[in-house]
């Protein structure tokens, strides 16, 4: 089952998505939730768990998570991962979620308080 949570901060609408089941586990699955959460709350700023997603988004080689980051980017929504990223081993995924949060479109973040806030502050 999933439920979305609604965060209303000033003029910022972000959906912050809650389930206990496996939600991404393909492109499909990735482009077909954000368009659903984007056009049913109507915006373009959403909050998913790392425990939502398939353990191969965090793999880069099987290009998942560079795929379905690329539809969130091309379809203008802001993204935020909450996860304990704190120890990846992988040198290549620790310089990606490094580099993802210096910008603007896609962050990896330890809280649902720090995805609002960075979600609120960097805007497009």
């Amino acid at each position: 089952m999933i439920r979305a949570l609604v965060h209303q901060t000033g003029e910022n609408r972000i959906v912050e998505v809650k389930s206990d089941d496996l939600l991404v586990k393909t492109v499909q699955d990735g482009l077909d939730l954000m368009m659903s959460l984007s056009y049913e709350h109507q915006t373009q700023k959403i909050i998913l768990h790392q425990a939502n997603l398939s353990p191969d988004f965090f793999v880069l080689k099987t290009k998942l998570a560079g795929e379905i980051l690329q539809k969130a980017t091309n379809y203008g929504i802001q993204l935020a991962i909450v996860g304990d990223f704190s120890k990846v081993e992988s040198e290549s995924l620790r310089a990606f979620i490094t580099e993802s949060n210096r910008g603007r479109q896609v962050f990896f973040v330890e809280s649902s308080e720090a995805a609002i806030k960075v979600l609120t502050e960097r805007n497009l």
